[in-house]
């Protein structure tokens, strides 16, 4: 660049002293020829300082940061026109079609007169730069070289306050089989080689008093990967507590877990879904912990017979439902049907926290 315009400048200075010689030539008096030829070379000093001038200006012009920023958006084929982003051909037209097509806009956490607290859902816009960067890398103009961005709630499920959560967001494709263990220790492994042959992650919520008799256990489902979460200490009603026995309740189990595998709980799940809103607000207030209830529930503490357990849950799977079940005959026999019956769906079996997210999954 800097050449470009050091070339510019010469030509400058070589035209002008070529126009001022001539001019010279037949306007010098041989009579008045030196005093002439003094009085032109100080004006040909004058075009040549212009000249110079003149030179500078442009390139400071040309490598200032909006006229770069103008040349780096042109690489990639866009282009700013008066303060908006236009693309260039011949992407122009494609990517328009998908931002109609494929964008979809954020929604807000709300509350639900049965669901009670529903969490939002991330929207997405194409990145618009990194789509056509890709589309060059690999030649092909699908939506395979499509790159969003996610664009987040302004309102979370964090913001609605002390409610229980029963579900994800509706449009969320994803499931939790979520677990509470208090008791049906000879279960656990055989759902545990389960989740593992699906390569699933996903909520055990564990009583207190369970994890101080079997705390090897509580390690095993830790160390696989599994979220833990806070099932009470002893099981109790917690609808029938008052609020210092409830406060003892979770924080017993907080800190037995706590001590176990090093860390505290931000899920609570009552017993057997029994609560109250005072229940609700100390988990939220005294302990930052989200009350977790259940979409659909195998009864699985009944021992049904499998197939009767896993149509009960067929009919219930979609987008956004926790699944309630125990280590019990039934669920180590049924899970392995449940999980593919999930994932046949276009369901991803996953974590609690991950279902009430509003991230899009991957």
């Amino acid at each position: 660049m800097q050449a470009f315009f050091a070339s510019i400048e010469h030509f400058l200075y070589i035209d002008w002293t070529k126009r001022i010689e001539n001019k010279s030539k037949n306007s010098i008096d041989k009579s008045k020829g030196d005093e002439t030829v003094k009085q032109h070379s100080k004006k040909t000093r004058k075009y040549m300082a212009v000249a110079t001038v003149c030179g500078a200006l442009l390139f400071g012009l040309v490598t200032s940061s909006p006229i770069n920023t103008y040349v780096t958006q042109l690489k990639v084929g866009v282009t700013p026109v008066q303060g908006q982003i236009t693309i260039e051909e011949p992407f122009k037209e494609k990517i328009e079609q998908w931002q109609k097509e494929r964008e979809e806009a954020p929604q807000d956490a709300y509350l639900d007169p049965v669901w009670k607290a529903i969490p939002g859902y991330n929207g997405r816009v194409i990145d618009v730069n990194a789509t056509i960067a890709q589309m060059k890398k690999t030649g092909k103009q699908d939506e395979s070289s499509i790159v969003y961005k996610e664009q987040m709630p302004k309102v979370q499920v964090e913001q609605l306050g002390a409610h229980p959560i029963y579900r994800g967001n509706p449009k969320k494709e994803a499931v939790c089989f979520m677990i509470n263990v208090a008791w049906g220790n000879e279960y656990l492994d055989k759902i545990l080689a389960t989740l593992d042959r699906h390569k699933v992650k996903t909520t055990f919520f564990l009583d207190g008093s369970w994890v101080k008799r079997n705390p090897e256990l509580a390690k095993k489902i830790y160390d696989r990967g599994h979220e833990i979460g806070n099932h009470a200490y002893s099981h109790p009603d917690m609808s029938k507590l008052g609020e210092a026995r409830i406060r003892q309740e979770i924080s017993k189990t907080q800190d037995i877990i706590s001590k176990t595998i090093g860390l505290k709980p931000s899920l609570f799940a009552p017993p057997s879904g029994s609560f109250n809103q005072r229940v609700v607000e100390i988990a939220h207030q005294d302990y930052q912990m989200k009350t977790i209830l259940w979409t659909a529930d195998t009864i699985d503490w009944k021992n049904p017979p499998v197939g009767t357990m896993v149509e009960r849950i067929r009919k219930k799977l979609d987008k956004g439902v926790l699944i309630l079940m125990h280590p019990t005959d039934s669920s180590s026999k049924g899970l392995d049907q449940m999980l593919t019956l999930a994932e046949k769906k276009g369901l991803k079996p996953t974590t609690v926290s991950e279902v009430i997210s509003s991230r899009r999954l991957p």
